[in-house]
């Protein structure tokens, strides 16, 4: 079983870091390359790609600029996005982040797919983004079918075929185009409770995906079906909106 997450547009590469035996990305030759041609793009260009202001622009255009000097942290620890702060990595034991290893990826516009212990450099760049080196005409054509080999490389290794979904739909696109063949997928859908019925917040969905990662690696969870016993912060399963391919978790208030 794997569990799918995003990655978080905020970074932090101050903070005292564990003592964990960080890996290197499958794809770092890849984000190498895709690095050096976003440093040719320049700032007014990156701007109007990413839709991001004059000043984050310049920022990632020097960091692609100095890309192979720049400093690398294990993912778990650089992205710092609310998905992050619902997975309080910095508190889980060492048990719990070698189960991340093992059955949590996230996702990524340069780095295609990563290990929570994957070191990487700062970047900035979203899976959405229409651009890509070569004739590549988006990201998700750079990605899709590297993202589905090296998942399934990763569920055949577990001798498993299933796919827990918690990654958000821009992200989400670069599997569901290319899905690995055999996979088993099942997306998880946060909600509240509403006067109306459920609805979807997306800054709680956000901390509840990374809220889930955690519960799952705390408990070492490999069943499926104990995913449904998830109840931080008040969520609860509903059989009311699941089937099969989307389980929902609403949230009591």
């Amino acid at each position: 079983m794997i569990l799918l997450l995003s990655p978080a547009k905020s970074l932090d590469y101050s903070s005292p870091l564990p003592p964990h035996q960080p890996t290197e990305p499958r794809f770092a030759q890849e984000a190498l390359a895709t690095a050096k041609a976003a440093s040719r793009l320049g700032p007014k260009k990156l701007a109007g790609l990413m839709t991001i202001s004059d000043k984050l622009a310049r920022l990632n255009a020097e960091r692609y600029a100095n890309f192979s000097d720049q400093e690398k942290r294990a993912a778990l620890y650089a992205f710092a996005g609310d998905v992050y702060v619902g997975f309080e990595a910095q508190t889980l034991d060492e048990p719990a982040i070698r189960f991340a290893q093992d059955h949590v990826r996230i996702l990524s516009g340069l780095y295609g797919l990563l290990r929570p212990l994957d070191r990487i450099r700062p970047y900035r760049l979203e899976m959405g983004t229409r651009w890509a080196p070569g004739r590549k005409k988006n990201l998700y054509a750079l990605w899709s079918s590297r993202i589905s080999d090296a998942l399934a490389e990763d569920l055949s290794a577990q001798g498993s075929n299933l796919i827990i979904n918690c990654a958000s739909k821009e992200y989400w696109h670069a599997v569901a185009q290319h899905p690995p063949k055999g996979a088993r997928i099942v997306t998880i859908d946060f909600r509240d409770d509403g006067p109306g019925g459920p609805i979807f917040n997306s800054f709680a969905a956000k901390r509840a995906r990374g809220m889930m990662a955690r519960w799952m690696c705390e408990h070492h969870l490999t069943d499926p079906d104990a995913l449904k016993g998830f109840d931080s912060d008040g969520y609860t399963f509903t059989a009311e909106g699941s089937d099969d391919g989307i389980w929902r978790f609403v949230r009591m208030r």
